[in-house]
């Protein structure tokens, strides 16, 4: 289990952030907030696939107009995303709006923070104090010479103490940088300087799979050194390939109880019975339609499939064309090789509805010695392809071999 750091709790409306809240899911639409139908779609879309909380622009007098009809319509706690205009935050509170997200980067004058701080004290409305590597003001990049992991750490605390100020301390904060070992080490001086909720993510992590990889480079550093709060992957790509991938991330660390389908898949090799990445894909497509909370394992041959694969919930193996279905390592049913990933999804859905020991006991006396036996004789066909027996009586002679 991981050991997060203790932090302060603030609600974003009915969602709890920090303290011993479930870490959760953040995005951001894409759509022109005054497009209140279209906007409405793709917050829902974005709840459906994990997110928690969704931010959206209010840029204009319209946004925040349109953000007065979003709020009360809207499955999930609406955050309004502000730059520049501080008048502007003022009118997504009275929109309406759960949260508030402020760059400190570009609204910079101390009455007007303050002005906010203070209506969002009143209304009960938390603040992200949402620090930017590439919006510094210039005093700090001036002052320590660039977008450093102080820079950030600075330009945070400083607006901080604008709604401490205040009495204001509903706040959550992030230090994003688009380098990963930076923003890695900006949230790591600032876990040790507050303890308000942190926000993580990597900024303009750019599309996919580079963008994947950096968000989660970072922000998984992060969540196992027990930083971090709620997350945002920030790619350039649709907005709800970023809540399936913050959902996902949270469920691979056991942070999120898992919800959806987790399939693992063996790398192939010359044992290998069938094209394991044209069935894996084909699983997963078949098996994500269904979003079955399972982990389930392709695997490319029956002598070592099911064993190595036994913690999954269910998989599949292959061999002389025929399919081993088994559930925890535990060979159920055997089909055709052409049938092998209908009968996965039939036996995946029987599973959830029944559960494992009742699908374990429903199986085939016969079935798991029959599956053994096609294995032993798979093996002696095919030989030893790692060369067991060899490799173990050469490191038995370097073992008993003479004393230097």
């Amino acid at each position: 289990m991981i050991e997060r750091k203790p932090t302060r709790q603030v609600h974003v409306g009915r969602v709890a952030v920090g303290g011993d809240a479930p870490i959760t899911v953040q995005s951001m639409t894409t759509t022109k907030t005054a497009d209140v139908g279209g906007t409405l779609a793709q917050v829902y879309a974005l709840a459906g696939a994990g997110a928690d909380i969704v931010r959206i622009t209010c840029n204009t007098v319209e946004a925040a107009q349109g953000l007065a009809e979003i709020v009360p319509r809207s499955p999930v706690p609406i955050i309004a995303d502000i730059h520049y205009h501080y008048r502007l935050a003022l009118a997504a509170l009275e929109a309406g709006v759960d949260g508030l997200r402020l760059n400190p980067g570009n609204i910079r004058k101390e009455d007007q923070i303050k002005a906010v701080a203070q209506e969002a004290k009143d209304r009960g409305v938390p603040i992200r104090v949402g620090v930017n590597a590439g919006s510094l003001d210039k005093d700090l990049l001036a002052k320590f010479g660039g977008p450093v992991p102080e820079a950030l750490v600075a330009s945070a605390m400083k607006e901080i103490g604008y709604l401490e100020d205040v009495g204001f301390h509903d706040i959550k904060i992030s230090v994003k940088h688009s380098n990963v070992p930076s923003m890695v080490e900006s949230y790591r001086l600032l876990s040790n300087t507050v303890d308000y909720p942190l926000h993580l993510g990597v900024t303009e992590a750019g599309p996919p799979p580079a963008g994947l990889i950096k968000s989660v480079a970072g922000i998984a550093t992060l969540l196992m050194e027990g930083i971090g709060d709620t997350i945002r992957f920030s790619l350039t790509a649709d907005p709800v390939e970023e809540a399936k991938a913050g959902r996902q991330l949270l469920e691979y660390l056991g942070l999120r109880e898992r919800r959806g389908l987790d399939l693992i898949a063996c790398p192939s090799c010359g044992r290998a019975e069938v094209d394991v990445i044209k069935v894996a894909n084909e699983a997963q497509e078949r098996l994500a339609e269904e979003n079955l909370p399972i982990q389930v394992a392709v695997m490319g041959c029956i002598v070592n499939g099911p064993g190595e694969a036994r913690e999954a919930d269910i998989g599949i193996a292959a061999g002389r064309g025929k399919g081993h279905l088994f559930i925890k390592g535990q060979v159920v049913r055997v089909v055709p090789e052409d049938e092998m990933v209908e009968a996965l999804l039939d036996e995946a859905r029987k599973l959830v509805d029944e559960g494992a020991e009742a699908r374990l006991a429903a199986a085939k006396g016969d079935v798991a010695a029959e599956a053994a036996s096609e294995a032993r004789e798979l093996s002696d066909m095919q030989g030893d392809a790692n060369h067991a027996a060899e490799r173990r009586a050469s490191v038995a002679n370097v073992a008993d071999g003479p004393e230097a």
